[in-house]
């Protein structure tokens, strides 16, 4: 028998690894999205669930992408020894929950997540939200608008998610970037990276156009490599900014690595590429995150939901890696 006194290790995994969860992401302590307790407490990365996903035109589920997300998170550590990097010495973060959704009401529903967003901005924090279907972005987007103001924005995604509207409907997940656009983000300083395949209407790609947004196709940043569109991406939400939103459509990566979503998507990113591009993009400095349409009825044993906190995580890292 070793006579060794047992060694305490907080990135070592607990009995939660087979045991369950705390019901936070990473078995963070929980807050309230209240910009006091969130200054008082110091905290820098704040955690949003936004389990909603009444705005969806395809397969339904990613009401329950939060609650599977921070479930999965119990396989994960803030530690990654190949970059040497712990995430808990250079973030304060906590868990503040869900949104208070309003079922049937998403007019509602996005002034609550955008009244708490504001919260978590006005606490200092960096708000890293888990969707949920894509039309959270818009609360999320208001909010980071009003505490920048002169924000640029990347989406991250295979579809070009420029809809006016939808049915009439202006709050769809079809609709956040023009919504965005709405809230005070110029066209000239959003990136939308990705975007291939079938889905993609004519329209949607008028906008784009006229609106002077910066589009890299998934054929494109393939043929460039993914490092240097995730550059080229980058520097279009920086170039004369005060505040970079990054958003993550999980349906940007290829069905094979992420079938637990609405629209899975046939010959998209892997799920290495994927990783390289949210730590690449989240170099530049990011201040506001989301990772949407993660829809874990449609997942195969949580692969999909397990590679979204390992985005997150990245994308934490990347913000780290950026400030050199």
């Amino acid at each position: 028998m070793s006579n060794m006194a047992p060694t305490f290790d907080e990135n070592a995994f607990t009995g939660l690894l087979h045991a369950g969860t705390h019901g936070t992401f990473m078995r963070l302590p929980s807050l309230p999205t209240d910009a006091k307790a969130l200054k008082e407490n110091q905290i820098t990365a704040a955690f949003l669930g936004f389990p909603w996903d009444a705005m969806c035109i395809s397969r339904t589920g990613t009401n329950y992408g939060p609650r599977a997300i921070r479930d999965a998170s119990d396989q994960f550590s803030f530690y990654n020894a190949s970059y040497g990097l712990d995430l808990n010495d250079h973030y304060k973060m906590a868990d503040c929950g869900d949104v208070h959704v309003v079922p049937g009401s998403a007019v509602r529903t996005m002034d609550r997540a955008e009244a708490m967003m504001s919260q978590i901005l006005d606490g200092g924090a960096m708000p890293v939200t888990i969707g949920g279907d894509h039309s959270i972005t818009i609360a999320c987007a208001r909010a980071f608008a009003k505490k920048y103001k002169n924000p640029g924005l990347v989406l991250v995604d295979m579809h070009f998610d420029t809809a006016l509207e939808l049915g009439g409907e202006e709050l769809s997940h079809c609709c956040p970037i023009p919504r965005a656009v709405d809230a005070g983000f110029n066209p000239k300083n959003i990136a939308i990276v990705g975007t291939s395949g079938w889905m993609n209407p004519k329209s949607e790609l008028k906008y784009i156009q006229d609106q002077g947004i910066t589009l890299i196709t998934l054929e494109e940043t393939l043929e460039m490599g993914v490092k240097e569109a995730a550059a080229k991406a980058a520097a279009v939400a920086n170039d004369g900014t005060d505040g970079f939103y990054l958003t993550y459509d999980i349906d940007s990566i290829d069905a094979a690595y992420a079938p637990g979503t609405g629209v899975p998507s046939p010959g998209g990113l892997t799920s290495r590429e994927a990783i390289i591009m949210i730590r690449e993009l989240s170099k530049s400095g990011i201040q506001g995150l989301d990772l949407v349409e993660v829809s874990p009825s449609w997942d195969h044993d949580g692969i999909t939901s397990r590679l979204a906190v390992r985005l997150i995580l990245e994308a934490l890292a990347g913000n780290v890696m950026g400030q050199g």
